[in-house]
């Protein structure tokens, strides 16, 4: 299928200006150039034209929010330069199993500012002696040359932190919906008996307060005399 049919595949009835993601791999190029994409896919973040048989960067058009660049597996030999004017933002170009064979070819991508990772591999370039020493001192940008640091420390995948900050995410939910730990419930329960006791304890010693109450009162009613007025009937005096 020509570049420009697999354009129009997957725009699926929407306009360029909405698509951020274009993946148009194992597409045919006529003449070893881009067909069909123009200045108006100006949202563009991610496209990867990987093994489209790719020669020439002559017609990329403008992307300027273009962030990801998939150029494995063509036959691109040079013209690197392009990428610095027609995409500034790259932060990731991958020209693995392409034809770049010398150092003069990648120099073009010191305009790259924001690039932190390149692939090369399968390049011939690879073959170079000191050939990560001097990509890394040439390009002194990148972070990451064919996913790895100068540390030999592997770039990490982005689809895999996304993972796992999902997987993260599914444990607390998970555990708040098992409810409480463990202990919780009896921990309430020793507790409830506890004020039950309290409670207990108070009234019996509301009850024996009333009690004391009771005989003091008794007692002395026993040792005084007490007059009962009422109303209607004169004094009377009670004696004990």
């Amino acid at each position: 299928m020509e570049m420009k049919k697999k354009i129009n595949l997957e725009l699926r009835n929407r306009a360029p200006e909405e698509v951020t993601e274009l993946v148009l791999d194992n597409c045919l190029c006529v003449n070893g150039e881009i067909e069909g994409l123009n200045d108006t896919f100006k949202e563009l973040e991610f496209l990867s034209m990987a093994n489209v048989e790719l020669s020439s960067l002559a017609r990329l058009p403008s992307l300027n929010k273009l962030r990801k660049l998939e150029l494995s597996d063509n036959i691109i030999s040079g013209g690197l330069e392009v990428l610095a004017e027609k995409c500034p933002n790259l932060t990731y170009l991958n020209l693995s199993g392409n034809k770049i064979k010398d150092l003069s070819t990648v120099e073009a991508l010191q305009n790259l500012k924001n690039l932190k990772s390149l692939d090369l591999f399968n390049c011939e370039i690879t073959n170079l002696e000191d050939y990560r020493e001097s990509i890394f001192e040439l390009l002194q940008q990148i972070t990451y040359l064919d996913g790895f640091d100068q540390e030999d420390n592997e770039a990490p995948d982005s689809e895999e932190e996304d993972d796992e900050d999902g997987d993260e995410d599914d444990e607390e939910e998970e555990e708040n919906e098992a409810g409480p730990p463990e202990g919780y419930e009896e921990e309430e329960e020793e507790e409830e008996e506890e004020d039950e006791d309290e409670d207990e304890d108070e009234d019996e010693a509301d009850s024996e307060l009333g009690e004391g109450e009771e005989e003091v009162g008794l007692s002395y009613l026993m040792k005084e005399e007490i007059q009962v007025n009422t109303p209607y009937l004169p004094a009377l005096k009670i004696n004990f």
